[in-house]
């Protein structure tokens, strides 16, 4: 919990609990050059998040569970104009390059050095433009939240994945808490409803849940599973109130939270019990998920799944333009 946030901070924070270790420390050489197996060179694109850093820690430091994996060079270029992300892009090249990880100046030269990609740029904007070359060349790739700045712009990438028959996946690390896969596993039986709550700041540049508190809207459709039709969103200066009903007759909330104490967590109701949803705790399931896609090509997370949350927060911004008239989805 914060008394005060935004979102830079709370991913720095969040960063920290998830390496276990504090950004500003000292980082560990790795010495690997020439020495990863085949197939398992792994390129970022975009230095502009703390995830870089972390999930580039996670995996060249990892045991047997990181399948061999290392990244071993980095295109640093994301954001153009998001003002946190290019005053923290320094820091992350700094952070990666004492970690072994070699700096390109292109996409292309990235992908003659690598076998597989993380996407990483913090802005859903250029997404599809970088995930592109990935798709043409046929390495599989992981594409961070959030995955595009809008459904429209959602689903012209799974559309270029298809094209090019290239899989990729996106997810939030809420996803995989323990809490919430406990609930996924049947610990309360079926799921009859659950209230999330995550920090809801809001960029001009994307829609407004898909900027951060995507990684809430993904945490209830975990636990809730897709079928959504009617959305319905209360907004105020500092907390957004949205309310889905699924198909069955559920409900399922998002607060996103402006002012105040904030953080990812929730409570999930269930035929047999009531559960907690979080909190963060950890980037490792996550990491663990990307490095068996990397090896399998199967996506953890399905497209539908993927484009049933962005239906979800499209609806919202239709909603709150309504003054909270409830929105179906189609």
């Amino acid at each position: 919990m914060m008394n005060s946030f935004n979102r830079r901070n709370f991913l720095k924070i969040s960063a920290i609990t998830g390496a276990g270790v504090s950004l500003a420390s000292t980082v560990k050489a790795f010495d690997f050059g020439g020495k990863v197996e085949a197939g398992k060179r792994v390129g970022i694109i975009g230095l502009d998040t703390s995830h870089s850093e972390v999930f580039t820690k996670m995996i060249n430091n990892g045991g047997p569970e990181m399948g061999g994996y290392k990244v071993v060079a980095a295109y640093p270029h994301g954001s153009k104009d998001i003002p946190s992300a290019i005053k923290m892009k320094p820091g992350i090249i700094d952070a990666v390059k004492a970690m072994g990880v070699e700096i390109v100046d292109s996409i292309e030269a990235l992908l003659a050095k690598v076998d597989v990609v993380l996407l990483e740029s913090n802005d859903g904007r250029p997404h599809l433009e970088q995930a592109l070359p990935v798709f043409k060349a046929g390495k599989r790739i992981f594409i961070d939240k959030p995955v595009a700045p809008s459904l429209s712009e959602a689903k012209a990438i799974f559309k270029a994945s298809k094209e090019y028959n290239t899989p990729f996946f996106t997810s939030s690390a809420l996803r995989y808490d323990a809490n919430v896969q406990k609930v996924v596993n049947g610990s309360i039986g079926k799921v009859t409803g659950a209230d999330v709550y995550v920090p809801g700041d809001i960029d001009k540049n994307h829609q407004d849940l898909a900027w951060y508190a995507i990684h809430g809207v993904e945490t209830l459709f975990t636990v809730m599973g897709p079928g959504c039709v009617k959305v319905s969103r209360v907004h105020q200066e500092g907390t957004d109130l949205v309310t889905g009903v699924w198909d069955d007759g559920r409900i399922g909330t998002v607060r996103a939270i402006r002012k105040g104490a904030a953080g990812i967590a929730g409570t999930a109701f269930g035929e047999n019990g009531i559960a907690p949803l979080g909190p963060f705790s950890t980037y490792e399931p996550l990491v663990a998920q990307i490095i068996k896609f990397f090896q399998t090509g199967t996506p953890p997370v399905s497209e539908a799944e993927t484009l049933a949350i962005f239906s979800f927060i499209d609806a919202a911004d239709r909603s709150k333009r309504k003054g909270g008239k409830a929105i179906s989805i189609k």
